[in-house]
């Protein structure tokens, strides 16, 4: 790959534009590795990271230099925020800020890396007994960052119930969009109106992380026992209703096996799942920011095994 000279970061008014240009990083490492020098930071073999939302790369085995875009200041608000606010308060590592800036306008962070195998390599492979015991050291983390207080994220946009209002208000026109099959379809707007009762509003918010799915963990395995071994990306963060950070693991782990979903579920403090509780994480699964059923459950034939939203509460949350 040939490096351009460094020079001035682009502004960009469009998420596509932008991505096009982060997939060639000849654009901007450049700009990337200057920032790195101007820290004093050994820039000599960096690692461009390709999957991702920002400009990331690796500094040696130790460091890792996060750029975000003026479009995505947000990103940057919550992954610091997150970072600072959640420092020391987890039994589970999560990045350390080194050093942070502004280079054109584009806000970055040098935060610390962590050690361990990236959760999408190893969970596909660990026996059931082991995804069981991640899924309730995950119930357990989630649990663990929402004691902690909130701090300046109690400030961050969009606020919960104005978050939840909006999705409502778009809910039915996005799974149109996204080919969601006419039977769950047609309990969508029952669903939305047990929402609106089922999903608190008001209560005391916590710190969502938003997406505690396999690419943002860290696993380590220590004497045939695999383990969470760390926690990253912080970028969609919200403030809100504890239980929307169950709908990660839910989707892409538990994938409907009694087992996991009670393992998740216990770790998280919950003894009891109950009609209530199953019906107010179907809503919530709906109204996620990322919500694409099609893509992102991960249980095998659901959408010939249930005929409607109730049956499929049923086959993601057995039990």
């Amino acid at each position: 790959m040939t490096i351009t000279q460094s020079q001035q970061l682009p502004h960009f008014t469009g998420a596509e534009s932008f991505r096009v240009y982060r997939a060639d990083p000849s654009q901007w490492l450049g700009n990337a590795l200057d920032i790195a020098r101007g820290h004093g930071l050994d820039a000599s073999e960096p690692q461009v990271f390709s999957t991702g939302t920002n400009l990331v790369i690796g500094l040696g085995e130790k460091l890792i230099l996060k750029i975000f875009p003026p479009l995505l200041r947000a990103q940057f608000i919550s992954e610091r925020g997150s970072l600072t606010q959640l420092a020391g308060r987890l039994h589970l590592p999560i990045p350390e800020i080194v050093a942070e800036g502004m280079r054109d306008g584009w806000p970055y962070l040098i935060i610390t890396r962590l050690a361990g195998t990236l959760g999408s390599e190893a969970w596909p492979h660990l026996a059931e007994d082991q995804k069981e015991r991640v899924l309730h050291q995950i119930g357990e983390t989630i649990a663990s960052v929402q004691r902690a207080p909130l701090g300046e994220l109690a400030h961050i946009e969009p606020r919960w119930d104005d978050f939840m209002r909006q999705q409502m208000q778009g809910c039915k026109a996005r799974h149109l969009r996204l080919g969601l099959a006419p039977k769950f379809l047609g309990g969508l707007e029952d669903l939305l109106r047990d929402a609106a009762k089922l999903i608190p509003m008001d209560a005391p918010p916590v710190i969502l992380i938003g997406e505690y799915i396999p690419e943002n963990f860290l696993l380590a395995c220590d004497d045939g026992q695999w383990s969470l071994a760390g926690l990253f990306d912080f970028g969609d963060v919200l403030a809100g209703s504890r239980d929307y950070d169950l709908l990660g693991p839910s989707a892409f782990m538990a994938a409907g096996r009694p087992g996991r979903v009670r393992s998740l579920l216990d770790g998280f403090g919950y003894a009891k799942l109950d009609f209530a509780l199953k019906r107010r994480l179907m809503a919530l699964m709906l109204l996620h920011r990322a919500s694409d059923l099609n893509s992102h459950i991960c249980v095998e034939g659901w959408q010939e095994r249930a005929n409607d939203l109730v049956e499929l509460q049923e086959l993601i949350w057995p039990g």
